[in-house]
């Protein structure tokens, strides 16, 4: 597991807008140039390797929009810090933690934001990336045509120990439905990214199953093996993959599905 930063992240590089839609207002991060990306932070909020991801982003020729959700952005990540945010966000109704089902209110906002930033970004779309307790939006977001790459990493919503809320990808069986009618039209050719590591038991294998069952061929799961003796000592805890656990390292598995994702954004957006 790689040591995440002890340093405070003052995000000096990006242009900090309060940005109202839908009946809620939230700070968004803002900078680079090119089509939009939004990235959507984990638990506890924009941290340093949340923030250092949108820069890899900007450096790949994107513009990305990063609204803060919930936490302190900036602020270093610490297991004490995650636990309160996460039990703050699982009795906020506009996250709906443990719906099934049903689309949360925090969707509707996003939305507006996507719109908002493919007007100012242009492009024929966006891209948007969710990780750990934002990561079923990205999926859900793609109800919206604007919406070319719904990138789920490591997505961790529904909580819950049942097998159906491990099975469950909390997603409205009407968006549902939208989100398959656009990857059976040949003209759309949405493609949808997951990521996870193979121990972790925030997103259990049967989700990938099951999202793999919705979507076939449609569906491009990246499964990094963490299991009892793998060659990184990776745990059960290992869980971040575009973040905490990244490595630039040339041909480490994190890398190698940063490279994957990037190239999947270029192909649709650029």
């Amino acid at each position: 597991m790689s040591a995440p930063s002890t340093e405070h992240d003052r995000l000096g590089d990006f242009d900090c807008r309060e940005l109202g839609f839908a009946g809620q207002t939230h700070d968004v991060f803002v900078a680079g140039e090119g089509p939009a990306i939004l990235v959507l932070p984990e638990i506890p909020g924009i941290t340093p390797e949340v923030a250092d991801a949108a820069r890899r982003l900007i450096e790949a020729g994107f513009s990305v929009w990063v609204p803060s959700l919930f936490g302190e952005p900036g602020r270093p990540l610490t297991q004490s810090w995650a636990m309160r945010t996460i039990a703050k966000a699982c009795v906020n109704k506009t996250f709906r933690a443990f719906a099934r089902a049903e689309r949360a209110p925090i969707i509707d906002y996003l939305r507006a934001l996507g719109a908002h930033a493919q007007a100012e970004s242009g492009g024929e779309g966006i891209g948007v990336i969710g990780m750990c307790f934002t990561g079923n939006f990205a999926l859900v977001l793609a109800i919206d045509e604007r919406v070319k790459l719904p990138v789920m990493s490591q997505p961790s919503l529904p909580l819950g120990v049942r097998r159906s809320a491990k099975e469950a990808i909390a997603v409205d069986p009407d968006d549902l439905a939208t989100i398959k009618a656009r990857v059976a039209d040949d003209d759309d050719e949405l493609c949808v990214i997951g990521l996870r590591f193979t121990a972790d038991p925030f997103v259990p294998s049967s989700r990938f199953r099951r999202l793999e069952r919705e979507f076939g061929d449609a569906f491009l799961g990246i499964e990094i093996d963490s299991s009892k003796g793998n060659h990184f000592g990776w745990n059960f805890q290992t869980h971040s993959v575009l973040t905490t656990e990244y490595s630039p390292e040339a041909g480490h598995p994190t890398n190698d599905a940063w490279n994957l994702v990037v190239s999947h954004l270029t192909d649709r957006l650029l």
